[in-house]
């Protein structure tokens, strides 16, 4: 199931592709850093994202 979040630096959604990468709107590639951070995978720069738990987390 793919998880999506907002991207509150971009202001624009991000759906998730595994466990640790997400595309935005704009086809940017994200990787998780925790639970409210991801780094953009083109530019380096750290976003601040609405939640994005780890799966191992939402099972508990």
């Amino acid at each position: 199931m793919s998880k999506h979040f907002f991207d509150y630096n971009d202001g624009d959604y991000v759906h998730s592709v595994s466990d640790n990468m997400a595309m935005d709107s704009d086809g940017n590639m994200m990787m998780r850093m925790g639970d409210n951070m991801a780094m953009d995978m083109d530019s380096g720069d750290i976003h601040f994202i609405s939640s994005w738990s780890a799966d191992e987390e939402d099972d508990g």
